[in-house]
């Protein structure tokens, strides 16, 4: 057993891993249809998926992207006065249009992604709401014009299946990360209300989900067929990685040379510490997420496995001294914040 299943192993099994790829893979795949794969019942997978998300290890989300909407995202990277910056991370959590809110090791800096669904939405929060807050004192703002994907996403565990149940799971659906400026996506407010619960349950049933659209469950598997076809929502899995074993996330600021970017974005998206990686403007063109055992296996992933990559000329860490949103969901220390669910 390699150090890593070793320090997961007391929080979940094999079987469990191997849900989690499932989910991973296809985040509303049925149970009984995931069970069939890894040869248990439907109820032993609809169990296990209830216990990790009552003990707040995962948390599954429907997530809108903008860019088909003609819209960008951001990284932002807003310095506070230290007696101020966890109650301006706070604050920052609770906007909707804002994820993966962190409290920096420094105590004073704090990043999000901002994804705002409008120009007006995006002015609000970087030309009215922070540059006006009294506990900002400077704010840094990276526009993401690029998204990596990852070889295989985090926590990676697809070495748990057989060949033939990988088979059977098939790939994860690509994610269309393209902007669409010249017929982009409209979105209804039926759409709106889909999207809605989705974020807070991304297995919410077809018969919840046209309860609150008024549209048939029919039209509801259409509809969201049609918007993940389009790129406009995608299902995403957040995880409690402190609870799983791994002690340290950092952000990685990274500047390349111009000509080894997409080189180098490429090679860190294979790397196994990776759980995001993309090309940004700013003073540094790439912004990588990482997750760790602990600073050891840190040290040794920057002057090993990044360290050995041609064209990276300056790396700047950041590690994350608190993370209170992830992708959708709000943390409760070192766990999801557990919400209502579906078990199907």
């Amino acid at each position: 057993m390699n150090p890593e299943d070793e320090l997961e192993s007391s929080v979940l099994d094999p079987l469990d891993k191997q849900i989690v790829h499932g989910l991973v893979t296809d985040a509303r795949i049925p149970f009984a249809t995931l069970g069939a794969i890894l040869g248990v019942s439907e109820q032993t997978v609809a169990r296990r998926y209830r216990s990790m998300r009552e003990r707040g290890i995962l948390h599954v989300s429907g997530q809108v992207n903008a860019m088909p909407l003609g819209n960008t995202r951001w990284m932002l990277r807003v310095r506070s006065t230290p007696d101020k910056a966890l109650r301006l991370a706070e604050s920052l959590a609770r906007l909707p249009d804002v994820s993966w809110v962190a409290l920096l090791s420094t105590g004073s800096e704090v990043t999000c992604v901002s994804r705002p669904r409008s120009i007006e939405q995006r002015d609000a929060l970087l030309l009215n709401v922070l540059p006006r807050a009294s506990q900002v004192t400077g704010l840094m703002a990276y526009e993401i014009i690029h998204r990596f994907p990852l070889a295989e996403e985090w926590p990676r565990y697809s070495r748990l299946l057989t060949a033939e149940q990988l088979r059977q799971l098939g790939p994860r659906p690509a994610m269309n990360d393209q902007r669409g400026p010249d017929a982009p996506t409209d979105l209804s407010a039926a759409d709106e209300a889909m999207l809605g619960v989705l974020a807070r349950d991304g297995r919410a049933s077809y018969a919840r989900l046209a309860a609150e659209t008024g549209w048939s469950p029919t039209r509801v598997a259409r509809r969201m067929s049609e918007l993940v076809t389009a790129g406009v929502l995608y299902f995403d899995l957040d995880f409690a990685v402190e609870r799983m074993g791994y002690a340290v996330r950092a952000s990685l600021w990274v500047r390349t040379r111009p000509a080894e970017l997409d080189a180098v974005g490429r090679a860190i998206a294979t790397h196994p510490e990776t759980a995001f990686v993309a090309a940004t403007t700013g003073p540094t063109n790439l912004v990588v997420s990482v997750v760790c055992r602990d600073s050891s296996h840190l040290y040794r992933y920057l002057t090993g496995r990044l360290g050995a990559l041609d064209g990276i000329v300056d790396v700047e860490v950041t590690p994350t001294l608190r993370m209170l949103k992830q992708a959708q969901a709000l943390m409760q220390t070192d766990r999801i914040a557990v919400v209502p669910t579906a078990t199907r």
